[in-house]
């Protein structure tokens, strides 16, 4: 898979003092985009996650225990 080039604009002023003290604005940007894509997935996990537990509540535990046992006589 290929990088693809983002454009952004931000305030000279940022640019000067990102300048000015020598910041490494790629990497910053990489980080923090990485940083708030992994907190999104983690976010959606935990949706999914309370849907499936939602779900699974209203399966009886007999259901539930007859389904592992039919799974483990089909292996």
């Amino acid at each position: 898979m290929g990088d693809v080039v983002v454009l952004v604009k931000i305030p000279r002023k940022l640019k000067e003092l990102a300048d000015r003290y020598g910041l490494e604005l790629d990497s910053i940007v990489r980080e923090a985009l990485e940083k708030e894509v992994k907190k999104r997935i983690l976010e959606e996990a935990r949706r999914k996650a309370v849907e499936l537990s939602e779900n699974l509540e209203s399966i009886p535990d007999e259901e539930i225990a007859k389904l592992i046992r039919d799974d483990r006589e089909s292996r």
